[in-house]
């Protein structure tokens, strides 16, 4: 590839990242946090483009050294013919270029964030957080479903205990058809993505499908069971009430 096509190259994945973090499309890819990491990464991208091609615009023609390339490729287009070596060099040149047709993707199409799907073969990512911080006054709180889940599963519910909670996920089915109300955490990207789960029991829809997000109040269940993929422990709640809502904006969490 010359460096004209590396400078598109470099423009086209640069303009890809600054459209991605100057909207909501970047939460499909990484943490809320990181969006001026991907703002700054693209401008600079873009600033590298426009220097490679205002580098090749400055860059002396002709003379000595191209006499003597010229020299050089015509006794190699002697040895193993011009025609073989174009039409190599030809082939080269599209497929180099077939490298941009990814970023086309990713400008044109906006990923789905990971769903069901993905949840119900990865076992929980629910770990034992430092600390249990004490809740504010008012019923209910809203919690997040791993803020919950660590409280249920791991403080036994000691800070639950007469308390309101809302949490809102995405519901998933085991194999066994057992709903799960799940959220995806990451650490960095959607490519450590982990599911963290939360069994329904009490009041919960008579139909549940995979992917319809409800936010759910209730209160704390000392039940809980194991995750069928990791074994890793899945807390429940008890359901007062469940009420179908719209995708958040962004539909990952962050660990606790």
């Amino acid at each position: 590839m010359n460096r004209q096509a590396q400078a598109v190259v470099l423009f086209l994945v640069g303009g890809a990242v600054l459209r991605a973090g100057s909207t909501d499309l970047y939460l499909r890819y990484v943490k809320a946090g990181l969006r001026p990491l991907l703002l700054v990464a693209g401008a600079v991208l873009i600033v590298a483009a426009v220097a490679t091609v205002w580098y090749e615009l400055r860059r002396p023609r002709g003379g000595q050294h191209d006499d003597h390339e010229d020299s050089h490729d015509h006794d190699h287009d002697r040895d193993r013919g011009h025609d073989h070596g174009h039409g190599h060099a030809h082939r080269e040149s599209w497929i180099s270029w077939l490298l941009v047709l990814p970023l086309f993707a990713l400008i044109l199409v906006a990923p789905p964030a990971l769903g069901s799907y993905s949840a119900v073969r990865t076992g929980t990512a629910l770990q034992a957080p430092w600390g249990f911080p004490a809740l504010p006054a008012g019923d209910p709180i809203k919690l997040s479903v791993d803020d919950y889940a660590g409280r249920a599963a791991f403080d036994h519910g000691r800070s639950l205990k007469g308390r309101k909670v809302t949490i809102t996920g995405f519901i998933a089915l085991d194999r066994g058809g057992a709903p799960y109300l799940t959220r995806m955490i990451l650490s960095c990207c959607a490519a450590d993505a982990q599911p963290i789960k939360v069994g329904l029991t009490g009041r919960t829809p008579p139909v549940l499908q995979p992917d319809t997000w409800l936010e759910i109040t209730g209160t704390y269940s000392s039940r809980r069971t194991k995750d069928p993929v990791n074994n890793g422990v899945i807390p429940f709640i008890d359901v007062s009430r469940a009420t179908p809502v719209p995708a958040p904006r962004d539909q990952y969490e962050s660990p606790e």
